[in-house]
């Protein structure tokens, strides 16, 4: 009896060390040469709080607090998909863009949260992009003048045009100048991308 689960014993640990060597030989080792970059893709966008369009200058006096210009705050998310099509995890540690809507740039954000995206998945990211009308009214009156003119209107026209339109999905909301930093064993690859919605 002894001499039959000793045999059972040997052979259990020779099939777990084969086991063992099997899965150690398929693991790849990351290189310049086998590093794929991964794909970044705008899966959606939601409107995560809108609070109508309003606008205060600082020469109202406001129930509490101190004057000043202030205006409807929009806060939009944006979800993207991250395809690693390496053999190997990759982790992103960076995802940053520029929002536009219509034709206007609006906006930069950001998302420095470290990710590890598995061999052959998809993960998901969502980024939240924070708007209110003074920031928007400066950006617009900065660099948009002559496109507003252009278009036969003014900053408050197209932003109000923006606040009631956005939470209906009316509005065509583009992102530009996407990049995300991925990195595996020490190598550091660089993703760009681009989408519009809807």
């Amino acid at each position: 009896m002894h001499k039959r689960s000793f045999i059972l014993t040997c052979l259990s640990v020779v099939v777990i060390a084969a086991m063992l060597s099997g899965c150690a030989g398929t693991m790849v080792t990351p290189t310049q040469e086998n590093f794929k970059v991964p794909v970044v893709t705008l899966d959606s966008m939601e409107v995560a709080h809108a609070f109508g369009y309003w606008y205060f200058s600082k020469k109202v006096q406001p129930t509490k607090g101190k004057p000043d210009d202030v205006g409807a705050p929009l806060d939009l998310a944006f979800i993207f998909n991250i395809e690693n099509p390496n053999e190997y995890a990759v982790k992103m540690e960076n995802l940053k863009f520029t929002i536009a809507f219509e034709e206007f740039d609006l906006n930069t954000v950001a998302s420095t949260d470290t990710m590890w995206i598995p061999s052959g998945k998809t993960n998901q990211v969502r980024v939240h992009a924070h708007f209110d009308v003074r920031q928007s009214l400066l950006s617009l009156l900065v660099t948009g003048g002559f496109q507003l003119k252009a278009k036969g209107t003014n900053a408050w026209d197209q932003l109000e045009k923006w606040w009631a339109g956005i939470p209906e999905y009316a509005v065509p909301v583009h992102v530009k100048a996407g990049s995300a930093v991925f990195k595996a064993d020490g190598l550091t690859q660089v993703t760009t991308f681009k989408a519009s919605f809807p």
